[in-house]
């Protein structure tokens, strides 16, 4: 598996390890089952043929109805990695994770344009059969068929020779796709979840360094795990040395989940 090597401003590299094309084609595969169960319940279920037999002859009110029908299909991946913090439902069972290619979490608009160019990635050609199609050419049947393989295969093609495994999405979005279950976990790097609406407490955080906040996080994780006490204490005690901060967590262990999740959300947004 080929790896992805960030160095930090502070000199400190982290290594995440790079979701191969098969591992994404997998995860492509599980959320595709997931958008066509949903469209088999819709249709089948729900029975929206029902308000089409009853608007039949208005022809924009079907059409407002198969909208509406698709639109959860269409945006999928988008609210699924907006919700999920980088991940689909395919994404999460093959643990899999969308993340900046500076190691942070993609923005709302990261997000966005890589869903956009899906378009690119998966429907470049199938538009072309849609248009070829229109014309009524019977006789190139084999030329629809290479049009709507090859559109489904540019992404698949780009994610196997380019250096980060990036769809053309990827690139442009400055994303990538890691294999979270690695020698190195993704718990064990300086990031941190935090949501978009995440509001920090504590801006000294940012006399940390990356070396320090991996050192913060790695001995909060193993004093948390034993219930190390005193090593919590000796940890807050050293932050509020070094940083100057007046602390307003009484809980050592709040206290520190903030600094961190601050130093994150401060990094992230410079």
């Amino acid at each position: 598996m080929k790896r992805l090597q960030i160095k930090t401003a502070q000199n400190v590299n982290i290594n995440f390890t790079l979701a191969d094309v098969g591992q994404r084609l997998f995860a492509f595969g599980v959320d595709n089952v997931v958008k066509f169960a949903y469209l088999y319940f819709a249709i089948e279920i729900l029975d929206f043929s029902m308000f089409k037999t009853a608007l039949e002859g208005d022809s924009w009110s079907i059409k407002a109805i198969d909208v509406l029908i698709f639109l959860p299909i269409t945006f999928y991946s988008l609210y699924s990695e907006l919700l999920l913090d980088g991940q689909t439902v395919g994404k999460k069972l093959f643990h899999l994770k969308v993340i900046n290619i500076d190691g942070f979490k993609p923005s709302t608009t990261d997000f966005i344009i890589r869903w956009f160019l899906r378009m690119v990635d998966f429907n470049l050609f199938t538009l072309l059969f849609v248009y070829v199609a229109s014309l009524g050419l019977d006789g190139e049947i084999v030329l629809l068929m290479l049009l709507f393989f090859f559109g489904k295969m540019i992404g698949f093609f780009l994610v196997l020779f380019t250096d980060n495994n990036q769809r053309f999405g990827d690139i442009i979005a400055n994303t990538v796709v890691i294999y979270l279950k690695d020698e190195v976990k993704f718990s064990e790097t300086i990031l941190e979840n935090i949501s978009n609406t995440y509001v920090p407490t504590y801006p000294n955080v940012i006399k940390l360094s990356d070396n320090d906040a991996r050192i913060i996080k790695n001995t909060f994780r193993s004093a948390k795990k034993f219930n190390d006490f005193k090593t919590l204490i000796k940890l807050r005690s050293k932050i509020l040395e070094v940083t100057g901060i007046k602390s307003v967590h009484k809980s050592d262990t709040e206290f520190i989940d903030v600094v961190l999740k601050d130093y994150n959300f401060y990094t992230q947004n410079m």
